[in-house]
């Protein structure tokens, strides 16, 4: 057996005995309240968060070692019924994130896609913002294909990239976003306008209340992004 194989055939044991240890540890209980509160739209184990956090945490600390993204890991964790492995795939995502280049991106588009709900988007979300920031071609190669798309959630991803950039919002692409998304009527679209907006009003104040007062937006958008921006 050659390294790269008995490497593969290591990882492997270790995942399957990191299910195990998930299913092991699954709650009934929690599991109920669990699924409610995501609408019924997956099973839960009933797996809460910091518990998780700590299931996985020499798993993950391991995975850290990689060399290169393991999309088989990601795409059978995403497989799998329950959401706690989603949320697993995801935290592997974030751990593994510096691996990630303008070749994944397909890849990132899918699991977006995949089973897509408020939680697993905006998490990877996060990773999608931090992949912009260290590889330029991503915005205008993908996320500006994602402001036209007929999939809500790649047009949340779009309008919330950048999130946490602070002062290195690109406030022309986050506009251009906002008004190609404004009239959707979509719940988690207007939202997300509402959380971009008042995320930047932290750092500029007066560009979101300009914006606001200039643009026909939503209720909920106003109402979400005028939060901090005062009179």
């Amino acid at each position: 057996m050659d390294i790269k194989s008995f490497s593969k055939r290591e990882s492997m044991i270790k995942l399957r005995e990191m299910l195990e240890l998930f299913y092991e540890n699954k709650n009934d209980e929690s599991a109920v309240p669990m699924a409610k509160y995501m609408k019924n739209k997956f099973p839960f184990l009933g797996i809460k968060t910091p518990e998780r956090k700590d299931l996985s945490k020499d798993f993950l600390k391991e995975r850290k070692k990689d060399k290169e993204v393991d999309w088989e890991l990601i795409f059978l964790l995403f497989e799998l019924p329950e959401r706690e492995f989603q949320y697993l795939a995801i935290s592997y995502m974030d751990t593994v994130k510096n691996l990630f280049t303008i070749k994944d991106m397909d890849n990132i588009e899918k699991v977006i896609k995949t089973k897509s709900w408020w939680d697993s988007v905006d998490s990877i979300n996060h990773i999608v913002g931090y992949i912009c920031l260290k590889h330029n071609k991503v915005r205008e190669k993908y996320v500006n294909k994602w402001v036209y798309s007929d999939n809500i959630w790649l047009k949340r991803v779009s309008i919330l990239f950048q999130l946490k950039y602070k002062e290195k919002t690109d406030t022309e692409f986050l506009a251009k976003a906002i008004l190609n998304n404004s009239e959707t009527n979509e719940f988690f679209v207007d939202k997300a306008i509402g959380w971009a907006l008042r995320e930047y009003s932290k750092t500029n104040k007066k560009w979101v209340r300009e914006f606001i007062d200039n643009h026909r937006l939503s209720n909920l958008s106003i109402r979400e992004g005028s939060k901090y921006i005062g009179d």
